[in-house]
């Protein structure tokens, strides 16, 4: 049997390898698609709330510019998205989803049945988790 170390005592870092196992969830089903977890985010955001500026996108997901520019840049690559200037105020760039970005939501829009089948808690247990996540977050 394993003994306990350190770092088996810190939340911190049970909170850090819990989303490494989710994110590893995911692989399999973003690979085909060429597309990494952080850019799955863009596109549920865009699918759920629409077009949107860089500066709401990046306050919804909670990461700087330095981060979502070059994550924006490689879906614009992939014809998934649009970036556009803003015509009343150009330093604001708005985002929207390509025809091609909307239709690959039918294909892995919710991908929330994945991850109930690779999890070892009941639908209850994972909403009061999520519950218990958003207040630890503040």
């Amino acid at each position: 049997m394993r003994e306990s170390t350190a770092l088996d005592e810190m939340i911190c870092f049970q909170l850090y390898a819990a989303s490494r196992a989710m994110t590893a969830v995911y692989r399999p089903l973003l690979d085909p698609h060429g597309l990494t977890y952080p850019q799955y985010l863009v596109l549920r955001v865009l699918w759920h709330d629409g077009p949107t500026t860089v500066r709401d996108l990046g306050r919804t997901l909670r990461l700087d510019s330095g981060t979502l520019s070059p994550l924006l840049k490689r879906l614009e690559a992939q014809g998934l998205l649009t970036r556009a200037r803003g015509a009343d105020d150009e330093r604001t760039v708005l985002v929207a989803l390509t025809e091609t970005g909307v239709r690959l939501r039918d294909e892995i829009g919710d991908l929330t049945p994945a991850l109930l089948c690779s999890v070892n808690l009941t639908v209850d247990e994972l909403h009061q988790l999520h519950h218990l996540l958003i207040r630890a977050r503040g």
